[in-house]
């Protein structure tokens, strides 16, 4: 039987794989399987038909919460006991050379595009913390320096710094595939195509990748209120830090970070084929109703207010009213995505903040000073 579980959009209903969704199923698939979260559908199935029956209803689950969700033990929990982030233990001249344990396409076959989770092995060598990022030297001789090796290439890190396997030895990346299209033409150039993300999706188990880091803090977790609010917002691959939070939220039993607060995602994507992690923050809906909020901007199948397409941008406005108290009342902010993201979103809080009265510079100058105010676009 297949569970249907409500996005807070209102306006989609997603069938949910049951041996994912349940949490004690969850657990014994994770010890037989290796820890594979994309067995079964990937893809959501969206029943379109009852969009405007729940279009003015926010309905997190039709399931009765369980009082007690079971979660993952996770070793070592050394890990935890270090008081700053580990920075930059691998440099560009010295990198650590770690091996490719897994590359799986997340997407469906009508997304634009293709995206891969790509698992490597660092035999804790590497530890890092939720938000940063490791440096990716591709194979091959710099065109630009000849003789050279490539230049870094940056990849937030998608996974807890126990891994997904929860053994602290491995790291995850969420990878779009980088190609380029003539436009005269309209057809794929090859040799215009991204070195290092085409290394990174094309890579088999066993193959060797180059590693440098950890680095970065802006996006790191602030872990001192367990009870703190988290709005996250994405597009595409700028989701990858927040998996990695969520993880560390609500599927890791880590003694020292008990998470009671609200954690709230707004992931931008083109289609419903091009969600990312969506079995996972379904299964965080449906498990932790009042800790979790998860809501999409579909943008080649959705709508805004004034008929165009659907961006991040639009969610937010929709409850602008929420964000800005929750703000006001010490939420932390995050952005993760395109650079091209953050001018939209830029003007759509600068509008609503002068329909309330309020000065965006002012408000973005004191969100930045108490240090809620995180952005990471590339």
């Amino acid at each position: 039987m297949m569970a249907q579980v409500y996005s807070s959009t209102s306006q989609m209903i997603y069938t949910v794989n049951p041996i994912a969704s349940d949490p004690s199923s969850r657990r014994s698939m994770m010890k037989a399987n290796n820890v594979n979260f994309f067995s079964g559908s990937r893809i959501p199935v969206l029943d379109f038909s009852c969009k405007h029956k729940f279009r003015s209803q926010r309905i997190h689950c039709m399931s009765v919460q369980q009082t007690s969700i079971p979660k993952v033990a996770v070793s070592p929990l050394s890990l935890e006991d270090a008081k700053e982030p580990p920075m930059h233990l691998y440099k560009p001249k010295e990198p650590y050379t770690a091996t490719i344990v897994s590359v799986e396409r997340l997407v469906g076959p009508k997304a634009p595009g293709e995206t891969c989770h790509i698992v490597i092995d660092h035999d804790g060598k590497m530890p890092y913390w939720e938000g940063q990022s490791y440096g990716i030297i591709p194979p091959g001789e710099n065109p630009k320096k000849p003789g050279s090796p490539h230049n870094v290439r940056l990849y937030s890190i998608a996974s807890t710094r126990y891994g997904d396997n929860f053994d602290g030895k491995t790291a995850s990346f969420c990878v779009r595939r980088a190609v380029y299209y003539d436009p005269e033409t309209g057809k794929e150039d090859p040799t215009k195509k991204g070195v290092c993300s085409n290394f990174l999706c094309d890579s088999k188990p066993g193959d060797k990748v180059k590693i440098t880091g950890p680095s970065g803090k802006i996006m790191l977790l602030p872990e001192d209120n367990p009870n703190a609010t988290h709005i996250m917002i994405a597009t595409g691959t700028g989701v990858a830090p927040y998996r990695g939070y969520l993880r560390r939220m609500f599927m890791e039993s880590v003694p020292t970070f008990k998470f009671g607060g609200l954690a709230w995602l707004f992931l931008g994507v083109a289609n419903a084929d091009s969600l990312l992690y969506h079995d996972e923050f379904s299964n965080y809906l449906k498990d932790y109703p009042d800790n979790f909020r998860y809501d999409l901007a579909l943008s080649r199948e959705q709508k805004n207010k004034n008929g165009g397409k659907m961006y991040v941008q639009d969610k937010i406005e929709e409850y602008s009213d929420e964000i800005f108290k929750l703000l006001d009342n010490g939420a932390h902010i995050y952005f993760c995505g395109l650079k091209g993201m953050m001018p939209g979103i830029q003007e759509t809080l600068k509008r609503v903040a002068e329909q309330r009265g309020e000065s965006w510079d002012e408000k973005l100058s004191q969100l930045k000073k108490n240090k809620q105010w995180h952005v990471e676009v590339y």
